[in-house]
This record gives C-alpha cells, sequence and structure tokens, in this order.
C-alpha cells in the first residue's frame, strides 16, 4: 500500500520551530517531485514548499526565509523545517508526491 505517514506537529509559540517529517512507504519516490501544502481555518489549501527530484525547491512567498524544505532519499522521507512561526501559519499541513496525499497534521502557533 502506497501512503505518506507526516509527523511533527503540535503546538507552540511563535517565534518558535517545528520539523514535520513525511515518511514514504510502498514506492520508491526518489524520481519524484514532493511538496507541503497546508490549509488554515476557512481557508483553501495551499501550496508550502516543492522539493523536485532534481533537488531543486520553491516556496511560497508566505514562507519564504523562514522554511526549508528537503528530504532523505535513502529513508524515502521529506522534511519541512519551520523556524519563525508565525501565528498565521496556523493549519494542517499535507505532504503530497505523485498524486498521493497524506492524512495532514496540526500545527497550532499561539501568539
Amino acid at each position: 500500500q502506497v501512503q505518506l505517514v507526516e509527523s511533527g506537529g503540535g503546538l507552540v509559540q511563535a517565534g518558535g520551530s517545528l520539523r514535520l517529517s513525511c515518511a514514504a512507504s510502498g514506492r520508491d519516490f526518489s524520481t519524484y517531485p514532493m511538496a507541503w501544502y497546508r490549509q488554515g481555518p476557512g481557508k483553501q489549501r495551499e501550496l508550502v514548499a516543492r522539493h523536485t527530484s532534481g533537488g531543486a525547491s520553491d516556496y511560497a512567498d508566505s514562507v519564504k526565509g523562514r522554511f526549508t524544505i528537503f528530504r532523505d532519499r535513502a529513508k524515502n522521507t521529506v522534511y519541512l523545517q519551520m523556524d519563525s512561526l508565525k501565528p498565521e501559519d496556523t493549519a494542517v499541513y499535507y505532504c503530497w508526491a505523485a498524486s498521493i496525499w497524506g492524512q495532514g497534521i496540526q500545527v497550532t502557533v499561539s501568539s
């Protein structure tokens, strides 16, 4: 069964950091782009960061300079390092790869 499983979410104060992990199983995702999306309360799901199979990455303007996406191909895992978190980063974060979504994980940033 092909699946993506997120971990690492939780509650953090503004200015703090969290690292999300997305462990993929059932398929080798090393040749696929992988990405993180988020959906805040009352908002549409949006792309946060994307990592191509070639190693390039790009980010939403709202997180540039604060978030970093990277992956460990040997572990078939993609990460999202989130620093200088703001209350507006509060959302359910989803991992995506090859048209497959993870179940989502809550990140809450308190002011």
